[in-house]
């Protein structure tokens, strides 16, 4: 404790951002300081951690092993003390500053952010949001330390801590380039198995509709494949393959790319998305509102 005492707490500011950033300058420009003050800050860090914590490398400022060790404590109590700093003043939207982070795939950016940025530029101007792509433990991890607000998608294992609301539940569609030769509404199984289709290989928690698809009979290693949502209607709408999605995201990219769209004659089950949350911040002021944005602009009915 006589060590805590004599630490300046907002040295640890500074060593979380470096340790994300890897780079004085870019956490400078973040915590709008000089970048003589930041480097004045690690300099003092060093004295009282004897330590060098950082050491610049043509990568940027890669952290020692006692910096690694410290990174994960560090980043907890910070996001603790924030958290309940927030807690103890409500939150008013109009007027926030706050940046929440949220846990979400690529096709729910595609789906979730164009609406959320609208909706915080109407009424919350000051408020940011970040996506980011985690899962698993990772997950756990990063919303048991605060430093994850919340979680949009379909995950397992997020722990007893962690609350959760059913957002919708949606089906497939498959998605072809207006002008193709033989896709159309209503083609039977045998012609969908002929057609050459875009896979998408890495799609979890999308797994469910490659096993349906090879089920089917779609023998997927004889087709094209990408890792992510991202690049399929830009593949789909310049060749004459067939991609099958999540359906909200053939609603939204059909329009934009000139594509149709399909019933496929596979049976998929139905994808369900949630909220989640840890249980910590149920009753954050900030959560809750952020949570009644995501709940009021894209929850299905009751």
């Amino acid at each position: 404790m006589a060590e805590l005492r004599n630490l300046d707490l907002n040295l640890l500011v500074v060593f979380q951002h470096l340790l994300e950033e890897r780079n004085i300058s870019a956490v400078a420009r973040r915590l709008d300081l000089s970048q003589p003050a930041v480097s004045n800050a690690l300099r003092r860090l060093r004295t009282a951690l004897g330590d060098d914590l950082f050491v610049r490398t043509p990568q940027g400022m890669q952290p020692t092993p006692q910096a690694e060790r410290l990174g994960g404590p560090v980043g907890e109590a910070l996001a603790l003390l924030s958290h309940t700093l927030d807690a103890t003043h409500d939150f008013h939207a109009a007027r926030s500053q706050r940046r929440f982070r949220i846990a979400m795939s690529d096709v729910g950016e595609i789906h979730f952010m164009p609406r959320l940025m609208e909706q915080c530029a109407r009424h919350a101007p000051g408020v940011r949001i970040d996506s980011l792509r985690l899962a698993g433990a990772d997950l756990r991890h990063e919303m048991d330390a605060g430093r994850v607000d919340l979680a949009i998608g379909a995950f397992d294992g997020l722990g007893s801590g962690v609350m959760q609301r059913m957002l919708f539940r949606q089906g497939y569609a498959t998605l072809f380039r207006r002008g193709h030769p033989t896709a159309h509404e209503g083609m039977g199984l045998k012609a969908f198995r002929a057609e050459r289709h875009l896979v998408v290989s890495r799609a979890a928690p999308y797994g469910q509709v490659n096993q349906s698809l090879e089920k089917a009979g779609v023998a997927l290693d004889a087709h094209f494949s990408v890792p992510h949502f991202s690049a399929v209607p830009y593949i789909v709408s310049t060749t004459d393959l067939l991609a099958t999605v999540p359906r909200k995201l053939a609603a939204s990219a059909g329009p934009h790319f000139q594509l149709g769209m399909l019933t496929p004659p596979v049976r998929v089950p139905a994808l369900q998305t949630n909220l989640y949350w840890h249980r910590r911040f149920h009753r954050d002021s900030g959560s809750q509102w952020l949570r009644a944005l995501v709940v009021d602009t894209f929850a299905d009915a009751p």
